[in-house]
C-alpha cells in the first residue's frame, strides 16, 4: 500500500515524514522539558590507531525550536597527578537531529564523538541557550568522564529503578539509592551506566491511566475483545510521555542521567508488568498491542535515543496492524497530522535488529554489542520484543549475537572478558515446585470464587484471570518451559569462552534482591576456576528503587539454593557472598558507621531503625536495594596502550604459576571456590568498589555489591559485599580434553 503522508526535509537537515506542528518557537533561548539524557554507544579505532568514544545526548523541548547546538570540550585528567593532561583536541560543536515532533514536544537529538587520551579525562557539555520551561530547574553545564586508552571501563549496574503499583513511595525514601550511585561517582566516577530492564515503571497506566475503564472489565474475552482506537492510543501515548518525563526528571536520577552514560536493554514493567509473559491469545488482543507500541516508541526515543516507527498500532487505521516480515509499522495519517518523524536515522553499529518482528511487539528486537574500553565487550539481549511464554528469543536472534561475537573477538584479541546482559537471573534457584502448586487443581475452587465474588482479588493478575505470580515465574530462565533454552545458551556462552579464552559474566536484574550465582565444571573435572571456561558467575543486581520482597521469601529462595547439574559437565549454586546483613557486623551487632564513615559522609542515627534483613542461615539472597559496581582487578600503567602486568601484592592468576585449588567433590560449592571469592562480603577488598584488588589478575574484575542499609536513610547509605572473578586462560591440554567431554 501506498503510504499517503507527505515526506519532507527538515531544517535540521534529516529526512521525515509528516509535516509537524508548522510553528516556530519565538523563545530566546532553547525551550527544554526534560533532559539532557547521556548514552554511550561504542568504540570505533581510527587508522592512526587513536580510539574514538561515541555516544549521544538528548532532550526534550517545546515544539518549533530551530537547530540546538551542543558544545563539547575538554576539562582535563581526573587524576590531575597522573600529569600529561594536555588534551589533542579542542572544543566541538555537534548540531542536533529532530528525531520527533508533535504540537507539545519535540525529541532532539546530539551525536557526539571524542578521542580517548593517554589518561582518564573529564569531558563538559553544555547545550547553547537551555532553558528549563519548569524554571524551577536550572541549567548548568554537564560534564561526563572517559577512561584511558589503556584502560577498561568502571562500570555501574542497575536494574527495577521505579516503584510497583501501590507502594508506599514515601516510606521507601524514592530513589534514594542514586544518591549513594552519586557519591560513588565523585570519588571515582563510573564510565558507563548499565540497566537491566525496568528503567521505568509504567504499570499505572492500568490504574490511574487509560486503561483504568478496560481493566475494570471483568469478564477476561470482552478484555480480550477491546478495541484499541485512536482516542485510547492518543491518551496511552501522552500517559508514557509524561511519565518518563517525571521519572526522568526527578533527582537524584536525573543527576546520574546527564553525567554518566548508559546503555539499557528493557523489560516488562518499561511496558506493562508481565507483558510478553501472559497467554498467548490474551497477549494478541489489541489492547495489549496497542500499548506494546506506544512503550516502544518512547522506550527508543528516551532510552535509545533513536527515530520511532512513523506509527502505531491501532484497530482505527487497519493499515497499522499489519507490520509484516520487515517489522515497521507502516504509517497512520491521522497519528502524522501535525507530526513529523525521521525515517533515514541509520541507527548505530552498536545495535543487532533482529530478523523479523516480534510476536506482541511488532517490531524487530534490538540488541547490543559495544566495547567497555580496552579488554571489556559487552552485548545486552533483548529478551523482550520477541518473549513469550514459551520463548525467551528466536533462535536466530542467538545466532546474530554470537557470530557478532565470534567476528569481534577474532579481530581483537585485546579482549579478555565478555560481560553479557539478561533482564532476568539465569543461574537462580528453580521454582518448578511452586509452579506446580499454582497451576494445579487445588487453585480452581479459588479462582471460581474469584471470578463470581471477587474472592482473593490479589492473588489473580488483572488481565487474564491466572494466578498473579504465574507471569513472574514465567519470566524466569530456571521455568520449565524455558528449560531448553536456558541449557543451550549457557552451552554456547562455554563454547565462545573456551575458543578465545574469554571470561563470561552474566548480569541480571529483575527479582528485587541482590545473590551471585554460578555455573562451573562439576568438580570430577578437576578444573581451576582459572582455567575453566564453564565457570560463569551471574551478577544479580535487583532492585535499585523497588521494594524487596519480604524477608521469608529471600529465606525461601536460600534454602532453595541447591547444587544443580545443568548437563552432565556444568553445576551450578548461588555463592554464600552475605556474611552478614547491611547496618551489622560479623556478629549481628548492630553497628552505625554505614560505609565505614568514610566513603558515604554521616552515618546513619544510633535511632535509626535498622531491621534484619535476612535469616541467620541465609547468606545467599539479600532483600534489600541495591546496585552492582564492577571493574577490572588491575589497574595498567598509566600512560600506555600495553596491557597491564601483574601487580605488587598480586596473588598469582593466569598468568603465573599457581592457580586456585579445584574443589573436590566434598566440598561445598556454596562456599568460595578459587581465589577471588575467598573472604567474600563486606571484609573482601572489592567490597568498596573504589579500589582494585589485584585478586584475579589484570583480566579478573572486581565485583562490589552496594546494598541499602535501611529504607528510611533518605540519603540511601550502602555497606557493600565483594569478590573477584578470575581471568581465563584456557589450558590446551584441558580444551582438547574438553572437546570430548
Amino acid at each position: 500500500m501506498t503510504e499517503s503522508v507527505p515526506v519532507r526535509e527538515d531544517p535540521s537537515g534529516v529526512t521525515g515524514v509528516g509535516q509537524g506542528p508548522q510553528v516556530v518557537s519565538t523563545s530566546e533561548g532553547v525551550d527544554v522539558i526534560g533532559g539532557p539524557l547521556l548514552n554511550y554507544r561504542r568504540t570505533s579505532n581510527q587508522q592512526t590507531g587513536q580510539p574514538i568514544w561515541h555516544g549521544s545526548v538528548l532532550i526534550v523541548t517545546t515544539p518549533g525550536q530551530q537547530n540546538p547546538q551542543l558544545v563539547l570540550s575538554p576539562a582535563g585528567a581526573v587524576d590531575q597527578s597522573a600529569g600529561h593532561v594536555r588534551f589533542s583536541v579542542e572544543a566541538r560543536t555537534f548540531h542536533g537531529e529532530k528525531l520527533y515532533e508533535d504540537r507539545k514536544r519535540a525529541f532532539w537529538r546530539f551525536i557526539v564523538e571524542a578521542p580517548f587520551q593517554q589518561f582518564e579525562s573529564r569531558w563538559n557539555y553544555n547545550i547553547d541557550g537551555l532553558v528549563y520551561v519548569d524554571r524551577k530547574k536550572h541549567d548548568k553545564p554537564q560534564n561526563f568522564v572517559i577512561p584511558a586508552a589503556s584502560q577498561s571501563m568502571r562500570i555501574m549496574f542497575h536494574s527495577c529503578n521505579g516503584f510497583s503499583v501501590g507502594t508506599d513511595v514515601d516510606a521507601w525514601s524514592g530513589p534514594a539509592l542514586w544518591n549513594d550511585v552519586l557519591r560513588m561517582h565523585e570519588q571515582k566516577p563510573f564510565h558507563v551506566m548499565i540497566g537491566g530492564g525496568d528503567q521505568i515503571y509504567n504499570d499505572g497506566v492500568r490504574v490511574d491511566g487509560p486503561l483504568k475503564e478496560w481493566t475494570a472489565i471483568h469478564n477476561p474475552h470482552k478484555r480480550r475483545d477491546y478495541p484499541f482506537g485512536e482516542k485510547m492510543r492518543a491518551d496511552c501515548d501522552e500517559y508514557y510521555f509524561n511519565n518518563y518525563v517525571k521519572w526522568y526528571g526527578q533527582r537524584p536520577f536525573s543527576t546520574a542521567n546527564g553525567q554518566i552514560p548508559q546503555v539499557n536493554i528493557w523489560d516488562d514493567h518499561d511496558i506493562i508488568d508481565g507483558f510478553g509473559s501472559y497467554t498467548d491469545h490474551f497477549m494478541k488482543c489489541a489492547v495489549f498491542r496497542g500499548i506494546g507500541g506506544v512503550a516502544h516508541k518512547y522506550y527508543l526515543l528516551f532510552q535509545h535515543h533513536l527515530a520511532p516507527p512513523k506509527s502505531t498500532y491501532t484497530t482505527d487505521a487497519p493499515v497499522t496492524t499489519n507490520v509484516g516480515e520487515k517489522g515497521t509499522t507502516p504509517a497512520d495519517p491521522v497519528q502524522l497530522d501535525n507530526t513529523f518523524v525521521m525515517t533515514d536515522d541509520i541507527g548505530d553499529p552498536s545495535y543487532l535488529l533482529g530478523h523479523k518482528p516480534g510476536p506482541y511487539v511488532e517490531e524487530r528486537s534490538r540488541s547490543i554489542y559495544c566495547q567497555l574500553g580496552a579488554r571489556i565487550a559487552f552485548a545486552g539481549i533483548d529478551a523482550r520484543t520477541e518473549r513469550t511464554r514459551h520463548q525467551i528469543n528466536y533462535p536466530e536472534t542467538y545466532k546474530l549475537l554470537f557470530d557478532r561475537l565470534d567476528k569481534e573477538y577474532t579481530a581483537n584479541p585485546d579482549l579478555k572478558h565478555l560481560i553479557l546482559l539478561l533482564g532476568v537471573p539465569i543461574a537462580y534457584p528453580r521454582l518448578i515446585w511452586l509452579e506446580n502448586i499454582l497451576q494445579s487443581p487445588l487453585i480452581a475452587p479459588i479462582k471460581f470464587l474469584n471470578k463470581r465474588f471477587g474472592f482473593a482479588g490479589g492473588f489473580f493478575n488483572q488481565f487474564d484471570g491466572k494466578v498473579d505470580l504465574l507471569d513472574d515465574l514465567d519470566d524466569h530462565y530456571t521455568a520449565r518451559q524455558h528449560k531448553a533454552e536456558r541449557r543451550e545458551l549457557i552451552q554456547l556462552l562455554q563454547n565462545f569462552s573456551k575458543k578465545f579464552s574469554a571470561r563470561v559474566t552474566i548480569l541480571g536484574g529483575d527479582v528485587h534482591l541482590g545473590a551471585v550465582g554460578r555455573f562451573y565444571s562439576n568438580p570430577k573435572h578437576q578444573i581451576p576456576a582459572e582455567q575453566d571456561w564453564r565457570y560463569i558467575p551471574n551478577i544479580i543486581s535487583s532492585a535499585i528503587t523497588n521494594k524487596p520482597p519480604p524477608q521469608a521469601v529471600a529465606n525461601l529462595l536460600a534454602r532453595r539454593n541447591k547444587i544443580h547439574h545443568l548437563d552432565h559437565d556444568t553445576d551450578e549454586t548461588l555463592l554464600e557472598i552475605f556474611d552478614t546483613d547491611p547496618g551489622f557486623n560479623s556478629k549481628n551487632e548492630r553497628v552505625a558507621t554505614g560505609l565505614n564513615n568514610q566513603m558515604n559522609g554521616t552515618a546513619p542515627s544510633p535511632t535509626e531503625k535498622i531491621e534484619k534483613k535476612t535469616s541467620d542461615k541465609n547468606h545467599a539472597t539479600m532483600p534489600s536495594r541495591n546496585y552492582a559496581i564492577i571493574t577490572e582487578s588491575a589497574l595498567p600503567p598509566t600512560n600506555t596502550l600495553s596491557a597491564p602486568g601483574p601487580q605488587p601484592g598480586q596473588a598469582p592468576s593466569v598468568n603465573g604459576s599457581t592457580v586456585s585449588t579445584p574443589p573436590s567433590k566434598k566440598d561445598n560449592p556454596r562456599h568460595p571456590i578459587h581465589v577471588g571469592e575467598q573472604g567474600a562480603g563486606t571484609s573482601h577488598p572489592a567490597a568498596s568498589g573504589l579500589t582494585p584488588t589485584g585478586l584475579c589478575g589484570p583480566y579478573g574484575l572486581d565485583v562490589a555489591l552496594r546494598v541499602e542499609i535501611s529504607n528510611s536513610d533518605r540519603e540511601g547509605r550502602t555497606d557493600g559485599y565483594g569478590f573477584s572473578i578470575p581471568g581465563l586462560v584456557v589450558n590446551e591440554a584441558l580444551r582438547d580434553q574438553g572437546s570430548r567431554w
